[in-house]
């Protein structure tokens, strides 16, 4: 069950960029936009251009604004003509500032993704082998709430430091088949319901970061980790103990205990195209449903699971187009099942239909090997492995 950003612009003073013949502005685009709360980067750019990734080929820099693309509610959008080009500029910018930075306007809606930004992680074999574990609770108690102790077995920590507990949702790995064309797909979850039955040898990927098969070599990619709670350490010791500080669900033994992360994310950044898209990137699971490795799922604001992250040069902000393959189908009023042709030529009585457009997914954390998009203008349903592309894929 599916259940950081790196800032690629904050601080940075974009100069006059050269415009770019292939921007296009949106038909019957205002003129001038008043930023109000609750907008969006990705919603203001798309009032103005078709195309809202390319905001920062005609975005013009303001000598007085440390970072344009840091608007505030009542700001002003205002769209000139420099050179034959179109130009956004921000005529709110040179006023005193007494907002804070989070009152900044978000690239997208971050509520839909909180959870993501906030909670999930994913974690490396090495990372996984040696967690601290949960073994028990006080008063011999299987699961704990807040305000119980917990004992942790493998835990070097001091009293008073503060942690997370972490529980395993499932594992992704990449397969490469022997034709040489890369597909990346998620591998299995973990069950809630067998969890007593589970232990650390049964999620352990058990051949190293790579294995060799039949129908191809296998990679594998990071478990996938939700923090469900906080603890604060009260006793050092093998076991340890820990106050159970917040939890949204019961701890249970099999937990794990990880440093919190200091500064999960960064949410200013801005939508646009990547430099090079990698090889074989693809869809390889959901959020929201029952089985995630499994089916596919409909309409915009769903978070995806990508298989390449930051160590495959995936950075926050970027924009991919998804597209979904093709079927192949058989021509039957030129070979009919009963003709001689189809007889002697099977094969051209295959004819494979071309992709079909999906929808744009935006970057907005990444790990080594894994990155979370949200799909933000889905136009038709996105199924595992659906490959994606540089956004103006056509």
């Amino acid at each position: 069950m599916l259940k950081k950003l790196p800032a690629i612009f904050a601080g940075l003073v974009l100069t006059l960029v050269a415009y770019a013949a292939t921007v296009e502005l949106k038909p019957g685009h205002p003129d001038t936009y008043v930023v109000r709360r609750g907008d969006t980067l990705w919603g203001i750019a798309g009032k103005f251009l078709k195309k809202p990734w390319q905001w920062p080929e005609i975005w013009q820099a303001n000598g007085q604004i440390k970072n344009p693309h840091l608007i505030f509610p009542g700001d002003v959008i205002n769209l000139a003509y420099l050179d034959g080009g179109p130009r956004l500029n921000n005529s709110g910018g040179p006023h005193a500032r007494v907002e804070q930075l989070e009152d900044a306007i978000k690239p997208i809606a971050l509520e839909r993704i909180d959870k993501f930004l906030k909670r999930t992680r994913i974690i490396g074999e090495d990372e996984f082998k040696a967690a601290p574990h949960v073994v028990g609770a006080e008063e011999a108690h299987l699961r704990a709430t807040p305000g119980q102790l917990v004992y942790v077995r493998g835990l070097d920590a001091q009293p008073g430091q503060q942690l997370a507990i972490v529980r395993t949702l499932g594992r992704y790995s990449e397969i490469v088949p022997k034709d040489g064309a890369p597909q990346r797909f998620y591998r299995d979850s973990t069950d809630e319901a067998s969890r007593e039955h589970e232990n650390r040898g049964d999620l352990t990927w058990h051949h190293g970061p790579d294995m060799f098969t039949l129908s191809g070599n296998v990679r594998f990619l990071g478990y996938e980790g939700l923090q469900i709670g906080t603890v604060r350490v009260t006793r050092a010791g093998n076991p340890a103990s820990v106050l159970l500080l917040s939890s949204d669900i019961e701890v249970a033994p099999g937990d794990l205990v990880l440093p919190l992360d200091d500064k999960p994310y960064d949410a200013q950044y801005v939508p646009h195209p990547p430099k090079q898209v990698p090889a074989g990137m693809r869809v390889i699971a959901f959020t929201d449903t029952v089985d995630p490795s499994g089916g596919m799922v409909a309409g915009t604001d769903q978070v995806l699971a990508l298989s390449h992250g930051a160590d495959d040069g995936i950075e926050n902000g970027q924009v991919y187009s998804i597209f979904h393959p093709g079927e192949t189908v058989d021509d039957r009023f030129d070979y009919s099942p009963e003709s001689a042709k189809k007889f002697f030529h099977p094969k051209d009585a295959k004819v494979q239909l071309p992709e079909e457009y999906v929808g744009h997914v935006m970057i907005f954390r990444t790990f080594a090997h894994v990155s979370y998009g949200l799909l933000v203008d889905g136009v038709k349903p996105v199924h595992l492995r659906d490959p994606l592309y540089d956004p103006d894929h056509l």
